[in-house]
């Protein structure tokens, strides 16, 4: 590049970045604000649980009538990453908005980054038609918007910048996405919690042991069971999402059976643990044990409640997943509870989203650098023996070298296809 188009450049996602954060930090502040009431007023008045089905309804029929393929959620980024075949409706902004906070507000158990992705890439994408930007630069600000929405969901812009360009172009980052998926992640990190004043939760690991062989050696074992919870995660999804369109033609109709079962699992366990966002839990997980199955009853709620059609993400139930699941590993492996529930924390994300680098940075961010060799290590390791898993069914993962077992030993595996390449 000449220094003209180097000017151009610069010039071009100072503007664009700071747009789209502008417009990503506001909504994803406006969304946590709302989700907190949300929360808040459910755990107050539980009665309403009761009504999930009926908020099922409404939020199946919106999609169906009004939704058009805004319904594909992330995915819709994702092909039209690769694709870039038509703008992403705006429609997607109010949509997900609407049915994230009707999930949680009804009992459902989802989590949050999902709708702030959608929203930041949504947003973004629709300043493609006034800046009449081609088909990379629009690939660019796709990144951006979900840097954007990513770091100021949950407070890590570092770790929002590298989830954009890791999940989004696997194994392909180029250097022209590097500095508006940063500058975007930064100036959508400050609007939200500087200008909006939003805060996010704060997670303590306070002991890291040293850096022996015996110690880093127990993390093979933790990052192994962190990277089949999240290929389970990630199938258990899927796997509920293809049952309810197979069985349940009316798309409105998905989520008020859907709801009638995870109230009446609510009304029987006579327990909210495993609905919404469950950020207590993953507090408590830090600091004190808690029942094995935690995990296991987290991830089966969650993938039933997506895959049933209710909104949401995916990343806050996975944290609750991999927070407890390391919890419940402090039984048999001698490293602090903290640490291991915190490796664990990023560990199944890695596994289910396929980002280890993203997974170790948000870690580091969250829980101090001092973690960062276990946290590295764990995320790493989960991501192998995750397999060819993803809860995002268009994310390319044709070139992901994996590990699975094979006549009794385990086995590096790529898949060659050429497609999206």
């Amino acid at each position: 590049m000449n220094s003209a188009s180097i000017f151009r450049y610069v010039l071009l996602w100072i503007v664009l970045g700071l747009l789209v954060g502008l417009l990503s930090g506001a909504a994803s502040a406006i969304f946590l604000i709302t989700l907190n009431w949300a929360t808040d007023y459910r755990e107050s008045h539980l009665w309403i649980i009761a009504l999930l089905p009926i908020a099922g309804f409404v939020i199946g029929w919106s999609y169906y009538r009004y939704g058009e393929n805004s319904v594909k959620g992330n995915n819709l980024l994702l092909d039209e990453l690769y694709k870039t075949e038509k703008p992403i409706p705006l429609r997607m902004t109010p949509l997900v908005l609407f049915g994230t906070i009707l999930t949680h507000l009804f009992g459902g158990s989802a989590g949050r980054e999902g709708t702030a992705v959608q929203m930041g890439g949504s947003l973004a994408d629709q300043l493609t038609k006034y800046f009449k930007l081609h088909s990379e630069d629009r690939r660019i600000i796709l990144i951006a918007g979900v840097a954007g929405g990513f770091a100021s969901v949950f407070g890590t812009p570092l770790a929002g910048a590298i989830f954009a360009l890791e999940w989004m172009q696997h194994r392909k980052i180029r250097w022209k996405s590097l500095f508006p998926a940063l500058w975007t992640a930064l100036v959508a990190n400050w609007v939200c919690a500087s200008l909006f004043g939003v805060g996010h939760t704060h997670y303590l690991v306070d002991l890291v042991p040293p850096h022996t062989l015996v110690n880093l050696l127990w993390i093979i074992p933790a990052g192994i069971a962190f990277g089949l919870s999240g290929r389970l995660f990630a199938q258990s999804t899927h796997f509920f999402s293809h049952q309810f369109s197979k069985h349940i033609t009316y798309p409105p109709l998905r989520p008020v059976i859907g709801g009638l079962l995870i109230a009446a699992f609510v009304y029987i366990s006579d327990s909210t643990t495993y609905i919404g966002l469950g950020v207590p839990r993953i507090v408590e997980a830090f600091e004190t044990p808690l029942p094995w199955y935690d995990w296991l009853a987290k991830t089966g709620l969650t993938s039933f409640t997506l895959g049933a059609g209710f909104k949401g993400g995916e990343v806050t139930p996975l944290f609750f997943t991999g927070a407890t699941l390391g919890n419940a590993l402090a039984t048999w492996i001698p490293l602090p509870l903290a640490l291991l529930a915190g490796m664990g924390f990023v560990g199944v994300f890695s596994g289910a989203t396929n980002t280890p680098m993203a997974c170790t940075v948000m870690g580091m961010e969250l829980f101090g650098y001092e973690s960062g060799i276990f946290l590295g290590i764990a995320c790493l390791i989960a991501y192998l023996f995750s397999g060819r898993s993803s809860i995002y069914s268009s994310q390319n993962l044709d070139k992901k070298f994996h590990l699975y077992p094979a006549e009794g030993i385990f086995t590096f595996s790529r898949n060659s296809s050429k497609k999206n390449d």
